[in-house]
């Protein structure tokens, strides 16, 4: 288990609503779609109404500082099936960037699922341990300028490298480098002032009352414990 998910659930039933699309950047098809991820017939771009309102908001304040740039929506809620599409589809293609195939050692296989379940977490249909994304709380997100150009962050979403880090610029003396970072603190701007949290190993991944918000916002106040309001949601 991971740390966050130790904290208790207390399901609120707000309900899961669909993205107004046109007030943000999309891409489309979606990321996960064009690899074949099994949606059925789902849209992908969904979030708990209360989530969508503050995401809404931090648009909003991303305008206020950079008149005409738009927040982009990589991923939103993600069905467990979904999630497990995508755990063994990083799985497989770390397999071949190393060379390696399904006759690897185990002590290779069991390295590369490590690197794996360090970003992405394990799909659960356990109602305790939900994936962060089926709650329809989590939200992956990146910018887009005034001219509809993405915001160079220095690295690409869901790569399982260092680089992947939230402040891996931090310290860049090269003036690009400071530059990638400055984009990234941009977004963590917005998206904490509209009461996000930032997962601490993916600089694109933020979520607002699922377990990981929770945990992260205990951890800056341990005095005040705090529970998670939103679990695993099931779209019909």
């Amino acid at each position: 288990m991971k740390p966050y998910q130790h904290i208790p659930i207390i399901e609120c039933g707000e309900p899961l609503v669909p993205i107004a699309l046109e007030k943000f950047a999309v891409e489309s098809p979606h990321p996960y779609q064009k690899l074949g991820a099994p949606y059925g017939k789902l849209a992908p771009y969904y979030l708990r109404i209360g989530v969508l309102d503050s995401l809404i908001t931090a648009q909003t304040k991303l305008q206020q500082l950079h008149r005409g740039w738009h927040i982009q929506i990589f991923d939103a809620y993600r069905p467990v099936e979904v999630q497990q599409f995508m755990v063994d589809y990083t799985f497989a293609t770390a397999l071949q960037a190393q060379g390696l195939t399904s006759q690897a050692t185990a002590a290779q296989l069991q390295e590369i699922w490590e690197q794996v379940y360090q970003m992405w977490a394990v799909p659960s249909f356990n109602p305790d341990t939900p994936p962060p994304h089926s709650t329809g709380a989590a939200v992956d997100v990146t910018l887009v300028d005034e001219n509809g150009e993405t915001v160079d962050m220095g690295g690409a979403i869901d790569e399982l490298l260092a680089r992947s880090h939230p402040d891996y610029y931090a310290n860049a003396t090269n003036p690009l480098e400071q530059q990638y970072h400055t984009h990234r603190q941009l977004l963590r701007d917005i998206m904490y002032s509209s009461g996000f949290r930032r997962h601490p190993l993916e600089w694109w991944h933020f979520s607002k009352g699922d377990q990981m918000w929770a945990w992260l916002c205990q951890q800056e106040n341990p005095t005040h414990p705090i529970v998670a309001r939103y679990g695993r949601v099931c779209f019909e």
